[in-house]
């Protein structure tokens, strides 16, 4: 789209398709036009592709990590203006998304329980203006946990628990309602994933997929007759 932008004339051809696996070395595209219009375009689209591919990359990492045990989820931990793309790159590692805002579903976190006086005055809040909304709630004690279990509620977020007290959460969950959905949050890395990954949830959700994914080292190189490949 940013070569098409500067010379809707300009022939790109993708040699690797979104989710492949790459190595050093190997051509991602090849853009052929004036040399003019691969310079202006060369370093935006360098950091569109790196960045991108680093989001995808790190997922790849995680899902791979688990071994397809949970879904991994990103956040809202994105950079302004590019959550879009950015999600896409986590679907691209084999990640799930989250909510992409605060509107497609309710996340109820401390800040809220805070304000609304406590975890049933603040899912009572919602249920009243929005009765049909999928609501998930924040827990980080186990009697946030019981208290959050006996609202209609459709999901609960294990917040910084460890590995004995997740395990024993899920199975309070388990007993309680077996349709509840859990999803783990908070610390996850790859050196743990696995761990956190076998205590029986269905989702972990890593910010650390947009807001602290490397970068991928990937070059343009002009050729003669104005050829360039990324």
């Amino acid at each position: 789209m940013i070569f098409k932008e500067l010379d809707e004339k300009i022939d790109f051809q993708i040699k690797l398709n979104d989710g492949d696996n790459f190595s050093p070395g190997m051509t991602i595209a090849t853009i052929i036009g004036p040399a003019s219009v691969c310079l202006k375009g060369e370093r935006t689209a360098l950091n569109f592709l790196q960045h991108l591919s680093g989001i995808a990359t790190l997922t790849r990492k995680f899902v791979d990590a688990t071994k397809g045990s949970v879904k991994i989820l990103d956040t809202r931990k994105t950079l302004p203006g590019l959550r879009i793309m950015e999600k896409y790159a986590v679907r691209t590692g084999g990640g799930h998304n989250h909510r992409f805002g605060l509107y497609d579903m309710v996340l109820i976190k401390d800040n809220h329980i805070e304000i609304a006086g406590s975890i049933t005055k603040a899912v009572a809040k919602v249920r009243k203006r929005r009765k049909k909304a999928f609501v998930e709630v924040e827990i980080k004690t186990f009697e946030e946990l019981n208290k959050a279990l006996s609202l209609k509620i459709n999901r609960v977020m294990l917040d910084n628990m460890n590995v004995n007290q997740i395990k024993q959460a899920v199975e309070i969950i388990r007993q309680a309602n077996p349709d509840m959905e859990i999803e783990l949050s908070g610390s996850m890395n790859l050196n743990n994933i696995k761990e956190f990954s076998e205590c029986g949830v269905d989702f972990i959700s890593v910010g650390a997929l947009t807001h602290s994914a490397p970068a991928i080292d990937i070059a343009m190189k002009l050729k003669p007759l104005g050829q360039c490949e990324p």
